[in-house]
């Protein structure tokens, strides 16, 4: 049986606390592994490679603007200067497929929000309102 490839719309966001839905776009899954070269003395032809410092990339989030103003208030808590270990949150984002069945759940740990952008307004335009927020986390997993 061919599997076909799920679709890159239809996925949800879990934040621990922040009810908001209606996010239309999640970017920024991912980590990278620096990678340290080295030569031994014995063969100087021959780089050896070995793992270095990991990083995990920031989230990106961006949604259609609403009443609700979980997101922003959780930014604007960190600008105000509250604890940090206070406003890290776990989260999860979750790809569906087209029954609406979880199929697959990127899990994130200790994020918190580290730049959030407001709508960019034109009058000429017909478009919807958008807010972005930039998430910083200490780790990604793949869990199903």
């Amino acid at each position: 049986m061919k599997a076909d490839p799920y679709k890159n719309f239809r996925f949800l966001l879990e934040i621990d606390g922040i009810n908001q839905a209606g996010f239309s776009e999640c970017t920024g899954l991912g980590s990278n592994v620096e990678v340290v070269e080295y030569r031994e003395g014995g063969d100087p032809t021959t780089v050896r490679k070995l793992r270095g410092k990991i990083t995990v990339n920031d989230i990106v989030l961006k949604w259609g603007i609403t009443d609700s103003h979980e997101v922003y208030d959780w930014h604007k808590d960190i600008v105000a200067g509250k604890p940090l270990d206070k406003l890290r949150k776990n989260g999860s984002i979750v790809l569906l497929n087209d029954l609406g069945d979880e199929k697959i759940r990127w899990n994130f740990f200790a994020a918190w929000p580290t730049k959030w952008e407001g709508p960019k307004f034109v009058a000429s335009a017909n478009e919807i309102a958008i807010e972005t927020l930039t998430i910083s986390c200490e780790r990604v997993e793949r869990a199903k």
